[in-house]
C-alpha cells in the first residue's frame, strides 16, 4: 500500500506492485527514481536497481532447475551450485534473497519442492518412498513432516483428496449429457 500511494502520488502508472517487484507503465526518469527512492526509504523500504531483480528472479529459476532435475547419481551442494550458476557468493545471494522476498532461499526451496511433490503425487506414478529418494529427502518420515508443516496435509490426505476428486471426475464423465 506504501509503494502504490507513492507511486499515485508522484503520477507513475503501474502494472504490477508486489512484494519485491514494481511493474511501470512507463520509463521512470533518474529524478522519479530519485524521489520514489526516498520516499520508499522513510518508510522503511528500499527501492533496488534492475540488477538485484533479475539476480533474484535468476535464482528463482535455478531453484526450480535445480528441484525438476532427475538426480543423476552425484549430488551437487545446492549453495555450490547456485554460487557458480550466478557467480555471487552464497550469503550474499541468501541476504539479498531475504531482503527482497521476505523469506529464506532454503524456505522458498522447500515450498517448491513442496510443490513438485504435489505434482508427483497427483501423477500417481511413484511411491512415497519413491518420491522421497527422488526429491533427495532422508526420510519418508522427513517428507511427511515437512509436506504437513507446508500444506497441513498428511501424505496420505492429499493423495486420498486427489483420488476422491479422480472419482468424482469419474462418475461425472461417466454419465450421459441430458439433452437441455
Amino acid at each position: 500500500m506504501v509503494v502504490k500511494k507513492a507511486l499515485n502520488e508522484m503520477g507513475i502508472h503501474f502494472v504490477i506492485v508486489e512484494l519485491g517487484v514494481i511493474e511501470t507503465m512507463e520509463e521512470l526518469t533518474a529524478d522519479q527514481r530519485l524521489k520514489l527512492k526516498k520516499t520508499l526509504h522513510r518508510s522503511g523500504l528500499e527501492l533496488m536497481d534492475d540488477k538485484k531483480a533479475e539476480l533474484i528472479q535468476q535464482v528463482k529459476e535455478l531453484i526450480l532447475v535445480f528441484i525438476n532435475n532427475e538426480k543423476d547419481g552425484h549430488k551437487v551442494s545446492f549453495t555450490v551450485y547456485l554460487s557458480e550458476h550466478t557467480k555471487h557468493d552464497y550469503p550474499y545471494l541468501s541476504s539479498l534473497f531475504f531482503e527482497v522476498q521476505g523469506i529464506s532461499i532454503q524456505q522458498y526451496m522447500i515450498i517448491q519442492k513442496i510443490e513438485r511433490i504435489k505434482e508427483l503425487i497427483i501423477y500417481g506414478e511413484l511411491s512415497i518412498t519413491e518420491i522421497a529418494w527422488k526429491m533427495d529427502y532422508s526420510s519418508v518420515a522427513h517428507l511427511s513432516n515437512q509436506f504437513k508443516k507446508i500444506t497441513g496435509l498428511t501424505l496420505t490426505h492429499f493423495r486420498q483428496l486427489k483420488d476422491k476428486r479422480l472419482n468424482t471426475m469419474d462418475e461425472v464423465t461417466s454419465k450421459p449429457l441430458q439433452n437441455l
